[in-house]
């Protein structure tokens, strides 16, 4: 399997970071090959149009940009679990994103 990139997009950039490590690290348990990198929301788009990623992730702070991204992407745009965000639960995000690769869509329509 090809590695897949994964984006994570919170306000500043910075909460993120700690979960991409927690991501990293379940993915290279599990075997998995990925490329997974956060930014801040307000470089979102240069980060999409120089990474290209297979997935936008959202962190639930920046929430209210899931339709901008669904209407503006052809990748899968989906809001991270808050309970799994909070608990940096690196091994559901890492499936919650794979899974939306998986399905191609871009979760539930608002």
């Amino acid at each position: 399997m090809a590695e897949k990139k994964i984006m994570l997009v919170c306000a500043a950039g910075m909460s993120t970071s700690m979960l991409v490590a927690r991501m990293q690290k379940a993915a290279e348990k599990d075997g998995i090959e990925v490329n997974i990198f956060a930014t801040a929301a307000s470089d979102a788009d240069n980060k999409l149009a120089e990474e290209k990623p297979d997935v936008l992730m959202l962190g639930p702070q920046v929430r209210y940009l899931e339709g901008q991204f669904k209407k503006d992407l052809d990748i899968p745009v989906d809001v991270i679990n808050m309970q799994d965000y909070g608990l940096m639960n690196g091994e559901k995000v890492l499936k919650a994103s794979l899974k939306a690769i998986a399905d191609g869509k871009q979760g539930e329509e608002a």
